[in-house]
């Protein structure tokens, strides 16, 4: 069983167990538990994408880690002019651990 979920933006394919990095939830802590919403739910034979059914559908998460992710390096560069600028980022991730997938009620 697994399901598509929405966080930041972002879609991720889930399973129980799973860990999955999401864009930093600055308003949860290590050990808290998040709910996340399920765009897609696919139960071994049977895929459920109505958005009235899915609406009460709530996949659960714990919060394992904040961290950050890789170094990118953004070089500016203009011929002949002497122009160059050199800028770094680093995007703060969560971890979350997929603890439980409801299925939905039909």
């Amino acid at each position: 069983m697994y399901a598509v979920v929405r966080s930041g933006g972002r879609q991720h394919k889930v399973a129980v167990g799973d860990i999955v990095e999401v864009d930093k939830l600055s308003t949860h802590n290590v050990g808290d538990t998040v709910e996340l919403s399920t765009l897609l739910l696919v139960d071994g034979d049977s895929v459920t994408s109505d958005p009235w059914v899915l609406a009460g559908v709530k996949v659960q998460a714990e919060v394992v880690d904040h961290h950050k992710g890789a170094k990118i390096d953004i070089l500016r560069y203009k011929n002949k002019t002497g122009y160059r600028r050199r800028q770094g980022h680093r995007q703060q991730y969560t971890a979350l651990k997929i603890t439980g997938i409801p299925t939905a009620a039909k």
